[in-house]
């Protein structure tokens, strides 16, 4: 049986995660600001931050931004994929900068995603580019009108 995934970790990389999922520090030397308030040197917090990417439980760091507020609008997208299309349909889809997230679920629409542009317009082109490559052509498009939350922070 493979390890858990908290099995990998150590309480230094519990606190680690826990510092670094909101208000990373803004500085020219950030990974040696955190090391001073985690009791720990920048070696070894870019050490741990290297280890946790390349278990997987890190998968990236960086900013997060407010899509409306830099003047971009999102949507959610669900899509209809065959089985034996999945795999290339996603590809497909991941190809497109605005899209941040891409998701296989259980569900007649079993591919959601989110797209991010600098207009509706441009992502209902691009929507319909991607029928056009993939031959899928139910994709449902559900822009937000209102967002509740928008932040999640785990307690590692």
């Amino acid at each position: 049986m493979p390890p858990k995934i908290n099995d990998l970790m150590d309480d230094d990389d519990r606190r680690l995660l826990n510092r670094i999922q909101s208000d990373f520090p803004v500085s020219s030397r950030p990974f040696a600001t955190l090391g001073q308030e985690l009791g720990m040197s920048e070696e070894e917090v870019l050490a741990r931050v290297a280890g946790l990417k390349a278990a997987g439980i890190i998968r990236r760091i960086g900013g997060n931004f407010s899509p409306e507020k830099l003047g971009f609008v999102s949507t959610l997208c669900a899509a209809q994929v065959p089985e034996d299309e999945i795999d290339r349909f996603a590809e497909i889809v991941n190809r497109y900068a605005g899209v941040t997230h891409n998701y296989l679920r259980e569900n007649s629409f079993n591919i959601w995603f989110t797209f991010i542009a600098p207009s509706m317009q441009e992502i209902e082109a691009n929507l319909a580019a991607i029928q056009e490559a993939t031959g899928v052509t139910q994709i449902m498009n559900l822009p937000a009108t209102r967002v509740f939350k928008i932040r999640a922070k785990f307690d590692v």
